[in-house]
């Protein structure tokens, strides 16, 4: 800005002397701009010449200015050996006195320059600097010559090249470098998510992380533009069997195959289902693979030699909780109707004392039928276990203790010649009123369905009410789905009066029955050192 103005029009906008001199001599190039260089040159020029000039005698026209100024200037420096001042210039008394640029200035016109004319500045391309120029020293007709020229070069470089009235023009101008490629936005969508989970670390600590990490990559995938595949790739790694029921429709068979882990996503196998559809699925069992491409399952699925036979296989001690994760892996089941299922008690023709269906399903190799519901799965279980209790000679009033009492048989017996001894063991218990304490009973109410060993404060809770140290008798309900040989035992006990019993070898399940406690004590120990030397099974 400091170099586009006149600065001696500023100081001086009238016709004084020393603007005439400047105006007149001629100059080699008219149009360019002196450099800041070259105007300190001629201002000392300037102030060295008035240094020679002798002061005007007393009573000329220039009296009264030299005696003002000697009046301003130190006592000791005589006016005309003073250099001139910017102050000693003539002060503007109207709007049209004032330069065009400070007028501009002033009134809020002038703008800064964008730019595109900032590099015409410092090209020198300053049409309008001209107009200024004749102006000054030619008079109106030069000056309208010259801005009529400044005009036409804006008109020639495009729009917005017109002057304005006052020796300024405006335009375009033409760049004197290339204009450079717009830089690429930066995503900052990472960023943010960053400074999203560092902040909920520090404020909610690892629980706020772990719950809200998941959400902070999806904001990450959405705003930054990745996403994690939907699909797996390849043709699966360890083998499962999936059920396709009688009715399934293709988003039902989806849904099967995501949930039994073949597939990644129900809803991209069944994108590509639409797109196949000559695909048909019969009812059945297939064996597929876990994590296989939605392409390599379709292709599995359509390949009838991986069609099999499958069935639900329930071991003699089986828990409830177990037998429903093979009907959803095995059946094809939701989770959700095996546990509506389940839970429906009263469904199934059960005691009116009985509260769960644990202990009522007869451990047996059920086939797979792909028109089956939960509930028929359930039913087909409770009527066998019926059916062997019949075949027992157990009464029907006397079917819930005796599956409560084969239940914590089946869990504490090893051997099958040891069941009848167990049984006696615990009906010799229950005649004197002596606490079963069964550490079978005790696990299970800890929620632990697969050992039977406890620590000294799960035997001593109280609050478990199937801890048979502390509460005597039967625990309340079955701990366990007996079969035929504890179910015989309850009913055909061996003849003993043993009141404690250990198995000192879990693998080979060698038990010790002792009629004392000072007997048992003994085998205490042995099975203890046994545990010693077996440190997997603690």
């Amino acid at each position: 800005m400091a170099d586009d103005l006149d600065w001696d029009a500023i100081i001086a906008p009238g016709d004084d002397a020393g603007r005439r001199r400047r105006t007149a001599e001629p100059a080699a190039e008219p149009d360019r701009p002196m450099s800041r260089r070259e105007a300190r040159a001629a201002e000392a020029a300037g102030s060295e010449c008035a240094r020679r000039v002798p002061a005007p005698a007393e009573g000329t026209d220039d009296a009264p200015a030299a005696a003002g100024a000697d009046a301003r200037g130190p006592a000791s420096q005589p006016a005309a050996e003073r250099p001139a001042s910017p102050a000693d210039a003539p002060v503007a008394r109207s709007d049209d006195e004032l330069h065009p640029d400070v007028r501009a200035l002033l009134t809020g016109e002038l703008r800064a320059p964008d730019a595109q004319a900032v590099r015409d500045a410092r090209a020198g391309n300053r049409p309008g600097r001209s107009a200024r120029a004749a102006s000054d020293s030619d008079g109106p007709d030069a000056a309208a010559g010259a801005a009529a020229a400044g005009g036409a070069a804006g008109g020639d470089r495009g729009a917005g090249g017109t002057g304005d009235g006052r020796g300024r023009s405006g335009g375009g101008g033409g760049a004197s470098r290339p204009p450079r490629e717009p830089r690429p936005k930066r995503r900052r969508g990472p960023l943010i998510a960053g400074i999203v989970i560092v902040a909920l670390v520090l404020v909610g600590g690892v629980g706020a992380y772990a719950f809200a990490a998941p959400k902070v990559q999806q904001l990450i995938s959405a705003v930054g533009g990745s996403s994690e595949p939907d699909d797996y790739t390849g043709d699966g790694t360890s083998k499962v069997t999936v059920t396709i029921k009688q009715g399934d429709i293709g988003e039902d068979v989806a849904k099967t195959l995501q949930r039994s882990g073949v597939v990644k996503s129900s809803k991209v196998f069944y994108k590509l289902l639409l797109t196949s559809p000559d695909v048909s699925f019969q009812p059945g069992s297939y064996e597929l693979k876990k994590q296989m491409s939605s392409k390599a399952a379709l292709a599995a699925l359509k390949d009838s030699g991986n069609r099999v036979q499958a069935s639900i296989v329930i071991p003699e001690g089986t828990a409830l909780q177990d037998i429903e994760a093979g009907m959803v892996s095995k059946a094809g089941l939701s989770e959700a109707e095996v546990s509506a299922a389940a839970k429906d008690v009263q469904a199934y023709g059960l005691p009116a004392g009985a509260t769960t269906l644990e202990g009522w399903l007869f451990p047996a190799t059920y086939p797979i039928n792909p028109g089956w519901t939960a509930k028929q799965y359930f039913q087909s279980m409770v009527d066998t276990m019926k059916e062997h209790l019949a075949a027992a000679g157990v009464a029907e009033a006397d079917q819930e203790r005796v599956v409560v009492f084969a239940s914590l048989v089946q869990k504490e017996a090893g051997l099958a010649a040891d069941y009848p001894k167990v049984a006696r063991v615990f009906q010799n218990r229950l005649d004197i009123d002596m606490p079963l304490q069964s550490d079978a009973t005790v696990a299970y109410g800890t929620g632990n369905t697969h050992k039977v060993t406890t620590t000294d404060a799960e035997r001593a809770d109280a609050g478990n009410p199937y801890n048979t140290y502390v509460h005597k008798g039967l625990p309340p309900a079955p701990i366990s789905n007996p079969g035929d040989v504890a179910i015989k035992a309850v009913t055909n006990m061996a003849d003993g009066k043993w009141l404690y019993f250990v198995t000192v070898d879990l693998d080979t399940g060698e038990t010790v029955f002792s009629d004392t406690y000072a007997e048992h004590q003994v085998a205490v120990k042995q099975f203890q050192a046994w545990l010693r030397a077996h440190p997997e099974y603690q």
